[in-house]
This record gives structure tokens, C-alpha cells and sequence, in this order.
């Protein structure tokens, strides 16, 4: 067997999210400690550091991030060092359990039961936050053995999508192995054709071969022994350059099946990126988007048309460039006109619908989002945009419509207000206001329909087979084993043959 070329391994591709900044909650409590400590009242300290009791009160309960020169001066009023208010350590073990409760409520568990918040008074005992938060731990526990394998691949899904918001979405080992691999078929720019794809496959040491039998759970089989791709003859609308690349970028990957949704889930975005990062590579799509920036004509339309793919695919390569390159913080949304999320990335703090554990998949977007209201929309072809007022701010959004096997999704791409001033479609006047998670928004019918309709209705739900289904026994890909087996033994060369070896480019690049 050819020898895998071996790159950094795919669980260390996407980088961790654990590096945290000092806790805002923590850091106010100890001030707090030290205030009282002091005897100084809360009006006290803030006359002290000339500032209003209210902006005061809002540090000490973690509500604002302090920058570093703030926080010297109230150690300084305080009479303490920097080191004592940025200790680890609860002060006391009540500003322990006052600090569990207050972020237990900010969590997506807590928020999702509906519940109103808690004040944290004196008067709420030390005993009954215990017990609210042995509750909420029970509660915890319990959503954690419920959870399916559907509902584990969500959470998972959850925290890559945290590590990707922290990173920007752009990963520079995967940038480098792409600019590698295009150097090795000499491409320098423009819409990387089909001719080169294939001729990357066999610099590679792999031959093609499109076949009329591939299993339908597969997009592509590699036969790493031969050396071959096995692609789909006649299977929709899928770009035939993506399925190549995403084959070879596994291979170069050096990934073996997973074990675990994680790993399975980590490996996805690492194929896709590298295959998104060699169709519309760094250099020239940073150039494109840099001059787009400084005529204020930022357009995924126009990336999708300089490189020749997909809009969803031009949408993602977006947010793996917007932030690192053009220092615009965006987020993406994949949703089916049914008003359910398939996809979401965002780094500008946009909210998202989520379940109790946090997941994104599967939940209904605002019926005021872009998102659905570019299904209302009777120009295809024209470019839709639209401002959103959200609890956390105002937001513009660019959306369009693409059709797939499971019907037709909208693609979404938009960015906080202050950001609009780089995009065309900036000068729409259509705009509307969305207060959800509050079901008042979009989600509770009006009480006359109520009155009119109640106890004549009795709708008959379409329930998904995968709502029921776990992944396959023994493996994590979804492929059905035998049907790949049987296929790869109908398929194999009848003499075995020696693997074709990578070639190394000429010095003239041919």
C-alpha cells in the first residue's frame, strides 16, 4: 500500500477553545469581597473611583469586562494588588455559590426550561441555591443519559462550533497544505479547473473512476491499496472538483474511520475546508475580497463567480477569510425552507436559536430573519438583503436561495451594523424586527386563531426516519459497510497491480 502522506492529526487541526479570559463574574465578586471588607458602601467606592453607583454595581456582578488599566485603579483605590482581584478562587464560599447560580442561569439548560431569572439576593439562603443547583446538576445529568446518538452528534457539533467562532473559522496548517498541494499542479489563480483537480489526483498516485453503482450512502469510495477514487456516474448537481478534492483531502489527512462523534465531526471540517481552501485559494481570494473591501463592494456573489463554485461554498470560504484577513466579524446560516437551521457559524455575537444543550441544528430561525424571508421573495436572480433589529443589535444579511436533494435551503451571510458600511447591498430599505427567543415574536398564534380553531385541528406530523435512527453499529461514517465491501469486490482490478507512486512536478511544472 501506498504510504499516506501524513499532515497534522484532524483532532489537532481545529484548535481547542479552552484558553479563557479572566472570568468578568469572579473578578466583581472579589471587588465586592474587598469593598465590604474595606467598609466601604457601594456609593462610597464609587465616588471614590468617580464613578456612578449603577456602573459600579454593573462590575460586581460580571456584567462588564474591565480593562486592565480599570482594573488597576480600583486595586489601587482598594489598596490591594492587580493579583489579589484576578485570583482563581472565590472569596468566600457564598460568592462560590452565588457565582455557580448566576452561570447556571446564563446556561442554554437553564435558559431553555423557560424560567425566569433568580435575583441573587442576601435574602435567598445559602441552602436554597444548593438545592437549585443540585437540581439543575440532576437536570444535567439526566439530558446527558437521554442523549442519542443524534443528540451526542449535536453537542459535539456545539462545541466544534465555539472552537471555530473563537479561531475566526481559519485554520493557517490547513491554508499551507493547500497552497502545497496547488503549487504541485502549478496553479496560480482563477477557478481551479476539472482538468487540474484530476491532474492533482494523479501527481497524487490516484486514478479516477466514475461508476454507476456506488452505494447512495457514499459521495465517493478510495481504494487506498489500487489507488483509485471511485466516484458517482449521474448523481445530481454535486461539483464533481469537490467530491475529488474532498477524496484526496481525507487521504492527505492521514484519517483512519472514526471513533467517536467527535472525531468524526473534526474530520468533516478538515476535509471541507482543505477542499474549500484549494478551490478558492487564500492568496487570490484575499486579494479579490481586500480590493471588493476598499470599493465597499464586498459581494459573496462576486467570490462565488471569480472561482466558479457554489454560492454555499463561496458563503463558507467568507467566513474562513472575512476575520483573519478583513477583520469583519460574520456568521453563516444553511437553512431549509421549512425554517430549520442544517448549519451555523458566527464570531460577530449574533444569537442563535438553540435547544437546552446548546445545539443550533434542527431549531427553528425567527420568521423575521433573512433567512426565511428570502423564500417570499419572487426575484431568484436578484441578490436579497435585509436589516434585522435583534435583542443583541441591529444586523444586515445577504441571503439566497439554492435548491439539493432535500429540497431548497437559503444561504446566509450577514454582520453586525457597523460592518455594513463594506457590503453591497448595504442601501436596502427593507428591515424588519425580531424579539425572539420571546415566542410573542413569531411562535404563539395570535389568541383570536387560538379561539377560532381550538379542539377542530389535529394535524398529522411527517416524521423523519433520522429523528429515530442511530449511526450504523461499528462505524461512524453513515456508509452502509456491506454495500461498500460488496462494492469494492465487484470493483478491484482482477490482477493486483502496483500502486502508481506520487510524481514530483518538473521543474517547468508539468
Amino acid at each position: 500500500m501506498a504510504q499516506r502522506t501524513q499532515t497534522q492529526a484532524p483532532s489537532a487541526v481545529i484548535p481547542s477553545a479552552d484558553d479563557e479570559e479572566f472570568d468578568p463574574l469572579l473578578i466583581g465578586r472579589r471587588i465586592r469581597a474587598v469593598r465590604t471588607a474595606r467598609g466601604l458602601s457601594l456609593a462610597e467606592l464609587a465616588a471614590r473611583l468617580d464613578r456612578a453607583p449603577s456602573q459600579l454595581s454593573v462590575i460586581e456582578n460580571g456584567r462588564r469586562e474591565l480593562r486592565l488599566g480599570e482594573l488597576r485603579r480600583i486595586a489601587r483605590v482598594l489598596e490591594v494588588g492587580v493579583d489579589e482581584l484576578l485570583d482563581p478562587e472565590p472569596p468566600t464560599r457564598r460568592a462560590a455559590l452565588e457565582i455557580a447560580l448566576e452561570k447556571a442561569q446564563a446556561g442554554a439548560l437553564y435558559q431553555g426550561l423557560g424560567l425566569p431569572d433568580l435575583p441573587v439576593r442576601k435574602s435567598l439562603s445559602d441552602a436554597a441555591i444548593e438545592t437549585i443547583l443540585a437540581l439543575h446538576g440532576e437536570l444535567r445529568r439526566l439530558h446527558e443519559e437521554r442523549a442519542a446518538t443524534p443528540e451526542e452528534a449535536r453537542r459535539v457539533n456545539g462545541q466544534l462550533r465555539e472552537e471555530q467562532s473563537a479561531a475566526g473559522n481559519y485554520y493557517p496548517d490547513l491554508e499551507e497544505t493547500a497552497r502545497d498541494l496547488l503549487g504541485r499542479i502549478d496553479h496560480t489563480g482563477g477557478p481551479l479547473s476539472h482538468r487540474k483537480v484530476s491532474l492533482l489526483a494523479e501527481r497524487l498516485g490516484f486514478s479516477l473512476h466514475s461508476v454507476p453503482d456506488l452505494p447512495h450512502s457514499a459521495r465517493s469510495i478510495t481504494d487506498a491499496a489500487s489507488m483509485r477514487i471511485y466516484l458517482p456516474l449521474g448523481r445530481g448537481a454535486a461539483d464533481p472538483r469537490t467530491t475529488v478534492l474532498q477524496a484526496l483531502a481525507a487521504h492527505l489527512l492521514g484519517m483512519a474511520e472514526p471513533a467517536d462523534y467527535g472525531e468524526l465531526l473534526r474530520q468533516r471540517v478538515a476535509v471541507n475546508y482543505l477542499a474549500a481552501a484549494m478551490l478558492v485559494p487564500e492568496a487570490g481570494a484575499s486579494e479579490f475580497l481586500q480590493r471588493a473591501k476598499a470599493q465597499r463592494e464586498l459581494s459573496v456573489e462576486d467570490l462565488r463567480d471569480e472561482f466558479a463554485v457554489t454560492y454555499e461554498l463561496a458563503a463558507h470560504r467568507f467566513t474562513n477569510l472575512a476575520t483573519h484577513h478583513l477583520g469583519i466579524p460574520v456568521h453563516f446560516l444553511k437553512v431549509h425552507s421549512s425554517g430549520t437551521i442544517v448549519k451555523a457559524y458566527q464570531n460577530d455575537q449574533v444569537h442563535f436559536p438553540t435547544d437546552a444543550l446548546g445545539a443550533v441544528e434542527g431549531q427553528l430561525v425567527c420568521r423575521w430573519w433573512s433567512a426565511r424571508r428570502v423564500f417570499r421573495s419572487e426575484d431568484r436572480m436578484a441578490q436579497y438583503s435585509q436589516y434585522t433589529d435583534k435583542p443583541g443589535g441591529t444586523y444586515w444579511c445577504t441571503s439566497r436561495i439554492e435548491s439539493g436533494s432535500g429540497g431548497e435551503f437559503s444561504i446566509s451571510v450577514g454582520t453586525a451594523f457597523a460592518h455594513t458600511k463594506w457590503f453591497r447591498g448595504r442601501e436596502t430599505s427593507v428591515r424588519h424586527s425580531s424579539s425572539c427567543p420571546d415566542p410573542d415574536c413569531c411562535r404563539r398564534p395570535s389568541p383570536e386563531l387560538v379561539e377560532r380553531w381550538h379542539g377542530s385541528v389535529w394535524p398529522v406530523a411527517r416524521l423523519h426516519a433520522s429523528l429515530l435512527a442511530a449511526m450504523p453499529t461499528g462505524t461512524f461514517t453513515g456508509v452502509d459497510r456491506v454495500a461498500m465491501l460488496e462494492f469494492l469486490e465487484r470493483h478491484a482490478p482482477s490482477e493486483p497491480q502496483a500502486p502508481a507512486q506520487p510524481q514530483a512536478p518538473s521543474a517547468d511544472g508539468s
